[in-house]
């Protein structure tokens, strides 16, 4: 039998955290699934292990087969690639500040013994904090800064995360395997915290015979305003000019698309719709001393080199 974890390497940075994502419900924007395959790329994170599929998937439900089932690919008959679930951990950084990337498949069955093996991996690898990440669908202004939800482990924590511009939650329902392992990680003695970013999702259309709205697949701004938390928070210093341009370009073209609907279907009403929502959305800006030190200093030199 096949060891439940799997590390090709272990490295031993001195600071360890850990930013981990799911492929789950509680993936809005794709917060949850596609921004830890994103910083994989940014930093140039090497794998480094896996947790071993211990019997946490099922194959089939009836009705759901798609949803559940591995994708196969065929040409002319054969195989050319089986994609099955997958929860692998990457690794960036150096020697002194190293950087965990966790990215898995929620698991259907097995919870308790998958959680296990998860922090049996989080301890190995000697992770100081875990920052987990999650996305929810709202009705909230696509060109503001989006609203954080989180919820922490330990008591301790709630002191540092104030300054972050979150909301705790007071969320009652079925738990995703992100708040699953939250409460697992108490009794570990384990620091982790989740950020919920709120992206948009608008529907127009209040005929139930005619689907109109928006919903963002991959929330660019979430992505930015959730990496400009954890930069700091995690001590990162990663680099996110590119973020930033994806989030802008990303108002841009909800900007357009809403043009488009009102030319062609002035009788939706999506400018009341969106005034609606902006009247009744509160903005907690996450705001670092740097950056306003840094602007007055360009705002500074940039009268100067006017003047002169």
């Amino acid at each position: 039998m096949d060891e439940p974890i799997q590390f090709e390497e272990i490295p031993t940075a001195v600071n360890m955290r850990m930013i981990a994502g799911w492929r789950q419900w509680a993936d809005a924007g794709s917060v949850s699934s596609a921004l830890p395959e994103y910083l994989v790329e940014l930093t140039g994170a090497r794998k480094i292990g896996e947790l071993v599929d211990d019997g946490y998937y099922l194959f089939q439900i009836p009705g759901a087969h798609h949803l559940l089932r591995p994708i196969i690919q065929l040409e002319d008959g054969y195989r050319q690639s089986l994609e099955n679930k997958r929860n692998e951990f990457y690794f960036a950084g150096d020697s002194e500040n190293g950087l965990v990337i966790f990215i898995g498949d929620e698991p259907h069955m097995g919870v308790d013994a998958y959680a296990r093996q998860f922090f049996t991996a989080v301890k190995e690898l000697g992770v100081t904090q875990i920052a987990g990440l999650a996305g929810v669908y709202g009705p909230v202004p696509y060109d503001r800064e989006r609203q954080i939800s989180c919820i922490y482990s330990l008591p301790a924590m709630k002191k540092q995360l104030e300054d972050y511009a979150v909301d705790f939650s007071n969320y009652e329902g079925g738990s995703s395997i992100g708040s699953y392992l939250v409460s697992k990680a108490e009794p570990e003695s384990i620091p982790y915290f989740i950020f919920y970013a709120f992206a948009p999702a608008y529907d127009f259309a209040e005929d139930e015979m005619m689907t109109q709205g928006i919903r963002l697949e991959n929330d660019y701004k979430a992505w930015y305003d959730l990496m400009r938390r954890l930069n700091h928070l995690l001590k990162l210093n990663l680099d996110l000019r590119d973020l930033e341009e994806r989030s802008r370009e990303l108002i841009e073209v909800i900007d357009k698309r809403i043009v488009e609907l009102e030319g062609e279907m002035p009788q939706l009403g999506i400018r009341d719709y969106l005034a609606a929502i902006e009247d009744q959305f509160t903005e907690k800006p996450f705001v670092l001393l740097d950056d306003v030190w840094e602007d007055e200093f360009r705002n500074l030199f940039g009268g100067e080199d006017e003047q002169e």
